[in-house]
């Protein structure tokens, strides 16, 4: 027996329905150097509304394949679509943070991680996806009349912004873009096609990386590009998954794009890319992992009431010994993404950008893989039920869909692969240049 003398100075603090793995350790009682009240007071605030609002409705939505706009209207009212598009808060554009605190990436990872509980990739992107990557260019790099015009009502959730760089022919390697735009007077004529789009059919607002210049990466330009403009056509297409975020095939013939709607500067567009993948991928890492966890805190919940053989699922070994390796990936998947999300919170963006972009590309790889694994085992653990869509294993069967839909965009495994060895090589080659730089500098102070 435990007596209350022996719980005295024992961190005792449950959050959520308590089973083994079903949350983040901090919600169990366990300590953590990251999170303070503000974390646990918006971590309340989340659930409540997800359990409220969203939840029961997210299957009905993926497979209407639309979400209200109603939804998009509260989440721009709540602040949470301000808080996806990272730090510093938008408050020139939206206003005070409405929860009387300044938000940092730790309170932005607890929206994801808490919205992800729908084990919905449609919703999530839906909602905010294209917000998300679409955005942030506008935010850094837009004039200021430009933001006047398309930040509020964008933050708001009163108009949606997508990012448009994919192509028929150029996914990862964004360098060999085919897309083009000429500047003939005072407009851009920006001529192409862009597909897989997120938020693309029901977007106000199109970032659209184009070539203005030369081949490769210094001849790409941003341009934003407005709903109804002539000559830009937009069409849903059908995929596997993810089927209320709006994935979209678009063309743009002779669309006449004013010069004022140039981000920043010509042929800088890769770049300001590039300083939006950190916060992109981690936004990926936060979902995937969460969407794991949904799969295994889902099997735990039916194997602990199937029963075969006369006895529950998670009373045969075999049972437990795949709910222990989903667990022990998903919670070394987590500290890794909580370990990126407090450089992110204490790193200048200078510095970020220098140091994290191998270590946000493993880490997607990581998450990706580690969801993928776990949809794969709970559908083992929910048999025919995870092959039905709706009931009880509706998590399971959409989330085993919708797998490569995290996989792949955002950078697929073999180029993050690539990439997060590449940069981590590069960052220690540096590194080692300036230790050995630094007695030679010493002495000649001397």
């Amino acid at each position: 027996m435990v007596s209350p003398a022996m719980l005295k100075g024992m961190n005792t603090e449950v959050y959520g329905e308590g089973h083994p793995f079903g949350d983040p350790s901090w919600y169990q009682a366990y300590n953590t150097p990251y999170y303070n009240d503000t974390h646990k007071q918006f971590r309340k605030l989340m659930r409540e509304y997800v359990d409220e609002h969203i939840m029961s409705n997210v299957h009905d939505w993926d497979e209407k394949g639309t979400i209200p706009k109603e939804m998009y209207l509260e989440a721009g009212k709540q602040g949470t679509l301000a808080l996806c598009i990272g730090r510093p808060w938008p408050e020139k554009y939206f206003g005070p943070s409405p929860w009387g605190f300044e938000p940092d990436y730790f309170h932005e990872l607890i929206m994801y991680d808490e919205m992800s509980r729908t084990g919905s990739v449609g919703f999530q992107w839906g909602i905010a996806g294209g917000t998300t990557i679409g955005l942030p260019p506008v935010y850094h790099h837009g004039s200021e009349e430009l933001k006047q015009r398309v930040m509020p009502p964008c933050v708001k959730g009163e108009k949606v912004c997508c990012l448009a760089i994919t192509e028929p022919t150029a996914g990862s390697d964004v360098a060999n873009l085919k897309c083009t735009a000429k500047l003939e007077g005072d407009h851009y004529i920006l001529n192409g096609e862009k597909k897989w789009i997120t938020n693309g059919i029901f977007a106000d607002y199109f970032t659209v990386a184009c070539r203005t210049g030369k081949p490769g990466v210094g001849g790409i330009s941003l341009l934003l590009v407005e709903k109804g403009m002539p000559g830009l056509e937009t069409r849903k297409m059908k995929c596997s998954g993810a089927w209320s975020s709006g994935t979209t095939y678009i063309t743009f013939d002779d669309v006449k794009v004013p010069k004022g709607n140039l981000l920043g500067k010509e042929g800088k567009g890769f770049q300001y890319m590039m300083q939006n993948f950190n916060h992109e991928r981690f936004a990926f890492c936060a979902m995937s992992t969460r969407f794991a966890r949904v799969c295994l805190e889902d099997s735990l919940k039916f194997a602990g009431k199937r029963k075969t053989f006369g006895k529950t699922l998670i009373q045969h070994p075999v049972i437990r010994w795949k709910v222990a390796e989903m667990a022990r990936q998903i919670e070394a998947t987590h500290n890794w993404l909580e370990w990126i999300t407090y450089q992110l919170k204490t790193m200048p963006k200078i510095e970020a950008m220098l140091k994290l972009g191998g270590h946000t590309a493993l880490c997607k790889v990581q998450c990706t893989k580690v969801m993928e694994y776990c949809a794969r085992e709970a559908a083992q653990i929910f048999g025919g039920l995870s092959y039905s869509r709706g009931g009880q294993g509706e998590k399971v069967e959409r989330l085993n869909r919708e797998v490569r839909a995290m996989a792949i965009p955002g950078g697929s495994e073999e180029i993050m692969l690539d990439l997060g060895v590449k940069q981590s090589t590069k960052l220690a080659e540096m590194a080692k240049m300036f230790a050995e730089a630094a007695p030679q500098a010493q002495a000649a102070k001397l």
